[in-house]
């Protein structure tokens, strides 16, 4: 059975690469698109989702916003395991600060021209207080169109959905991004921050292993 895969805002699959699915599932990753000019989230989550093929059962798993992502694929296209990674099940379950960009509109108010190359690298630093203590943090986030990074954190804290019954979310009890107190999750990882895919990736993984058999 086919895995097909979401990474992170702004994030390429490296973020995920250390970790271990069963031999018998083919991975299938699924790249972030540049969203079009004011492009509804319905028609971008269409568009990702063109890449599945329904002929066959499969099986979906993101990672922050990735998580919401394939929360939304599973809504037009039902798969046999929803797997979320440092993601949310529901607007309930957003943070204090995804809220305030979503009462202020801050994230719409912002230009375009805020995210591009030279203040998506104070940006990429401002990253850092996901794991302060990565060296290797910036690695992580190499899709930097501005159009893109703009319109996605709109959709973020714009995002309104009700939780699906069976979706399975893993949590890192130290992540300021998606708080584990505003969640019940599945699983806990120790000592993980958002990061958690790539630094805890053998505890993700025996996860992982336990859920897709």
């Amino acid at each position: 059975m086919k895995i097909y895969i979401v990474s992170g805002l702004g994030a390429d699959f490296k973020v995920l690469e250390k970790l271990k699915f069963p031999e018998k599932h083919e991975i299938v990753f699924i790249d972030w698109l540049i969203p079009q000019k004011d492009e509804e989230f319905s028609s971008y989550v269409e568009r990702m989702a063109s890449k599945i093929d329904t002929s066959e059962p499969f099986c979906l798993l993101g990672y922050s916003f990735g998580g919401i992502i394939v929360q939304e694929i599973n809504k037009i296209k039902p798969a046999e395991k929803v797997v979320i990674l440092g993601s949310i099940k529901s607007d309930k379950e957003k943070s204090k600060l995804i809220k305030a960009g979503e009462i202020t509109k801050i994230p719409k108010i912002l230009p375009v021209t805020f995210f591009n190359d030279k203040t998506t690298r104070i940006y990429g630093v401002l990253r850092k207080f996901f794991d302060s203590k990565n060296p290797k943090v910036l690695q992580y986030f190499r899709v930097k169109d501005p159009y893109y990074l703009k319109w996605s954190i709109e959709k973020i804290s714009e995002w309104k959905f009700e939780e699906t019954p069976g979706v399975i979310q893993i949590l890192a009890d130290r992540d300021i991004v998606f708080p584990i107190k505003n969640s019940k999750p599945d699983y806990v990882i120790k000592g993980g921050t958002h990061l958690f895919p790539a630094t805890k990736y053998n505890e993700v993984s025996k996860i992982i292993g336990e859920v897709f058999v």
